[in-house]
């Protein structure tokens, strides 16, 4: 059985990721996104599954740049349904709700519902399905948290409320992530899409000619993110996804990024979801 590192606790969207796309796994819950790179990066872990993009919230700018400065490599990606889920301990009905606890980003995106909530703290938590572990340790019976029901399934909870999320299209991107130096596994599917980071000199016109050079090889630009560069104020490493119709093609636009670059790392081939 393959021990996949995520970051969070179990029963999390990640933890629901995992499971989607790798079917039977140990899951390794880890406390921080770093620490779940440096159980990729030494073994302790045969993969890990990270966030790296939600419809609404947007990137997770840390992951790009831990992908930028770890020897790891994205070997697939799924999508996700983001559903958010008030959850308490068993019998407990919505008028004895007196606080409401989870993870900020599944506070904001559910506003609406939680604004509508008379008489009601709501509170940030470290994690989604953190609050509903908390709940029922703690034998909780006037808070509730919002999380996936795969929460309430692990720690012995009861959806109250399904379903409280403010936008139905409500989509999170996932990486299935391995060290850079493993064998790609058989099994997966064929890639047609590319992640890469790329630095461009400080001169006019470069950023435009390594974007063209992507068009004229004949790839599909899906995305592109800037981030800083670390201990260079105002430099940014930019990251690029695109879709590819044949592995020369691919070879081709990173070949164009390099004459325009001062540094290009690929940061892996997949299947896009």
């Amino acid at each position: 059985m393959q021990r996949i590192a995520i970051q969070g606790e179990r029963g999390s969207n990640s933890h629901m990721a995992a499971i989607g796309m790798l079917g039977d796994i140990e899951v390794v819950p880890c406390a921080l996104s770093a620490e779940v790179f440096e159980a990729v990066r030494a073994g302790r872990v045969d993969a890990a599954v990270l966030p790296i993009e939600n419809s609404l919230h947007g990137s997770v700018a840390e992951h790009y740049d831990l992908l930028f400065e770890s020897a790891i490599r994205i070997d697939r990606e799924s999508q996700l349904r983001i559903r958010h889920n008030l959850i308490v301990a068993p019998g407990v009905t919505l008028d004895e709700v007196k606080h409401v606890i989870s993870h900020p980003v599944a506070l904001s995106q559910c506003r609406r519902y939680l604004s509508q909530m008379t008489g009601v703290s709501v509170m940030p938590f470290y994690d989604t399905a953190g609050s509903v572990k908390h709940i029922m340790a703690e034998g909780l019976r006037d808070t509730a948290g919002v999380a996936p029901v795969l929460a309430a399934e692990e720690y012995g909870g009861e959806v109250l409320v399904p379903g409280i999320e403010d936008h139905a299209e409500n989509f999170t991107r996932f990486h299935l992530l391995r060290r850079a130096e493993d064998p790609r596994p058989a099994d997966l599917p064929e890639p047609n899409k590319l992640s890469v980071a790329f630095v461009v000199e400080h001169r006019p016109g470069t950023l435009v000619r390594a974007l063209q050079g992507l068009a004229e090889a004949g790839v599909d630009l899906t995305k592109i993110e800037s981030r800083p560069v670390p201990g260079k104020p105002w430099e940014y490493v930019f990251y690029v996804d695109f879709r590819f119709d044949s592995a020369e093609k691919a070879d081709a636009a990173l070949e164009a990024l390099a004459r325009e670059s001062s540094m290009v790392k690929e940061l892996g081939r997949y299947s896009a979801a």
